[in-house]
């Protein structure tokens, strides 16, 4: 963990601090977070885009993988579902995280799915 800012004018360069318990509530934790989350999904090869950026895709010849995160909700989608499995595993690798399967529910809007033809209705 890197120290807060305010911290960093106690410490010399290459020192560390060492915490006794977790820091809860910090108002930089959020954008730190977000900030190792898209580095990570840059590392998968997915690009944040311009007019959302919590949006991240991914785009492989016919393929396109889509990821979108609010809060602590995040719903991948998209055609390719090889390329869906490899994020999951790295995902969940590198952060604490659930499968909560099938989406049914989106920012308390409920999400109805249509095999054939395929299709999303909210």
């Amino acid at each position: 963990m890197k120290a807060p800012p305010s911290f960093l004018e106690h410490f010399k360069p290459g020192e560390a601090c060492r915490l006794k318990k977790s820091l809860y509530g910090l108002k930089q934790s959020p954008r730190a977070w977000f900030g190792r989350f898209t580095l990570a999904m840059k590392r998968y090869g997915f690009k944040q885009s311009n007019s959302d950026h919590t949006l991240f895709l991914k785009n492989r010849k016919n393929h396109v993988t889509c990821l979108i995160i609010y809060v602590d909700d995040m719903v991948i989608t998209g055609n390719d579902e090889e390329e869906i499995k490899r994020l999951k595993v790295g995902l969940f690798a590198e952060f604490k995280m659930k499968d909560l399967g099938n989406l049914k529910y989106f920012l308390g809007i409920e999400v109805l799915r249509s095999p054939k033809p395929p299709s999303t209705t909210f």
